[in-house]
């Protein structure tokens, strides 16, 4: 009875996958100014639907977070859609991409694009604007990281996995920001403290540091968290007493440099949460 149940709701997330297409093929991206971007619908869409905007990480595209069923599929559960845009940096050969995030980098002006991508989803599938959780992994969680800095009322709020500043760090950023970062122990691609790459042309952040960033954009009275909880393999942080309208929390998982398993509804009870207030 399970493995039924499970098999026709699977059929039906593919067929609202369908429905959700721009053009005529199944797969379809929807074009927009600047970029495209791939959306996927609830099995029951709404009349006004919560969305993730997920963007994905370096040398990949939206397809592919489309394609990704274990992270879409415990999202779409919720109710929700998933928008999943592609970046403007051409990496290699192939169709991956990569996000216009490092500060001094010439090109797409990101936010404008995801903006642009969400206006026109809301418009042919019903979205509701007032209800998006911009999220990230690795490159798409320093994209994350630097539209919610330079313009923190772009979205509902923010939750990047893997992903934070690079150095030069910030001197700081308008706020407050409503944001929820996640990151694996163990990560080698981006270890919590940073690392150097391209001959040491480039050296990611610290993501201590980056915390430090946000409580003072959230005007936080102290550094020490205000809140430790846990929910499954994630150890949790959370800072509040801070600015109206604010929200800052962090989740360690015992893994290295990957979406971990339970993300999704971690991210959602927090998202509505804050959002209920």
């Amino acid at each position: 009875m399970i493995a039924k149940t499970a098999v026709a709701l699977a059929l039906t997330a593919v067929a609202t996958m369908a429905q959700a297409r721009c053009g005529p093929e199944p797969e379809a991206a929807c074009s927009v100014a600047g970029g495209e971007y791939h959306v996927i619908l609830p099995p029951e869409p709404t009349d006004a639907i919560p969305v993730v905007v997920f963007l994905h990480g370096w040398n990949s595209n939206g397809r592919n977070v489309s394609n990704n069923r274990a992270l879409v599929e415990p999202i779409l559960a919720r109710g929700y859609a998933v928008l999943a845009p592609s970046g403007s940096r051409i990496i290699g050969d192939g169709a991956g991409r990569g996000w216009n995030f490092y500060p001094g980098w010439e090109g797409r002006n990101e936010a404008g694009f995801l903006e642009n991508a969400v206006t026109d989803a809301a418009d042919r599938f019903g979205l509701d604007r007032a209800r998006v959780l911009l999220a990230g992994f690795s490159g798409g969680g320093f994209m994350v990281n630097y539209i919610a800095c330079q313009s923190p009322d772009a979205f509902t709020a923010y939750a990047p996995v893997a992903g934070g500043f690079w150095r030069p760090h910030p001197t700081d950023c308008t706020g407050p920001v409503r944001l929820f970062h996640t990151h694996g122990w163990s990560d080698t691609t981006v270890p919590i403290e940073g690392r150097y790459l391209g001959n040491k042309r480039f050296q990611q952040g610290d993501i201590f540091a980056g915390l430090e960033i946000w409580r003072a954009a959230n005007r936080c009275p102290d550094e020490k968290p205000s809140g430790y909880s846990e929910t499954g393999p994630f150890l949790r942080r959370a800072w509040s007493g801070c600015a109206a309208d604010s929200a800052l929390e962090f989740a360690l998982f015992p893994g290295g440099h990957r979406i971990p398993d339970g993300w999704a509804d971690m991210a959602l009870d927090w998202f509505e949460e804050i959002t209920a207030r």
